[in-house]
């Protein structure tokens, strides 16, 4: 019976992974008038470390000299994208956040190609960004834009630092001690903004609750769907990120995007799923 609870089939898991992420991102927001940006991202990256480390118990004695130099990088990297992408989505709709930090992702999956069709996925995604930009919506905040675009410069360089990371370590020791030094990164950030004073009983639960959400439940559903998706299959799904993010962020924080952000949306969607689909093997 213990085995039946974890037979969930790969595609639904990655689903639900993309789900749970996105209203982990929701929740974050409604508690932002609390503690501020960078104080739910402390509390958030805190709790996800302890229950990371609790769950693979990594030695850090046995850590070489050579796994330190890269999992160092990949856990402060791993905290200044999500801290930069909270503080995008302070300000601007989860949905369009999404939308643009999925840019490096998808310019670091083409980058290098000669094909004259992996150029047209680029174009399709930049008319995307300009669908969003501020002059076409005056909403629209400019920093926020700016934050969402710089998250998806330090998440492109997250997963080339987590390939790295990955050949010399396991990935649940990677990622538990990667955590911790996000965590180190962030918590100076969160006592600055002064919004951790404000927490009380029922943000702490709250902030579990998005630690869960936006960490250790995704990450045990992606990892068993690796290890039986093809990457290409994966990263189609993944592909689906800024859609969900668009529908959570509508139905949990009712944020209404215009027929052009739509647009942008699906552009990117497609450039996305198009450049992972049409990809040599």
């Amino acid at each position: 019976m213990k085995n039946k609870e974890f037979n969930l089939p790969p595609v639904p898991a990655v689903l639900l992974a993309i789900i749970s992420v996105q209203c982990g991102a929701a929740i974050a927001k409604t508690i932002f008038p609390a503690l501020g940006a960078a104080g739910t991202a402390s509390i958030r990256i805190g709790i996800s470390a302890l229950i990371l480390f609790a769950a693979y118990r990594p030695n850090l004695f046995k850590i070489t000299r050579q796994q330190w130099k890269i999992v160092i990088p990949y856990g402060l990297n791993l905290g200044a994208m999500n801290l930069i992408f909270y503080l995008a989505i302070e300000r601007i709709p989860i949905g369009l956040s999404v939308t643009l930090e999925f840019i490096g992702p998808l310019l670091l999956a083409i980058v290098g190609s000669k094909r004259l069709l992996d150029y047209c996925w680029v174009v399709l995604a930049a008319i995307g960004i300009l669908l969003i930009a501020p002059w076409t919506n005056s909403r629209i905040d400019t920093l926020g834009v700016i934050f969402a675009l710089l998250a998806g410069g330090l998440w492109a360089s997250y997963i080339v630092l987590g390939g790295k990371v990955s050949k010399i370590m396991n990935s649940g020791e990677a990622v538990s001690v990667g955590m911790l030094f996000a965590s180190l990164l962030i918590l100076p950030f969160g006592f600055y903004e002064n919004g951790l004073i404000n927490l009380t009983p029922k943000l702490f639960g709250l902030s579990i609750a998005l630690a869960l959400l936006s960490s250790a439940i995704p990450f045990t559903l992606e990892m068993k769907a690796l290890g039986q998706l093809p990457p290409r299959t994966f990263s189609i799904l993944m592909s689906l990120e800024p859609a969900a993010a668009a529908i959570c962020g509508f139905i949990f924080l009712q944020e209404r995007l215009n027929f052009y952000e739509i647009i942008a949306v699906a552009c990117v969607v497609i450039a996305s799923a198009g450049s992972t689909l049409m990809a040599k093997r």
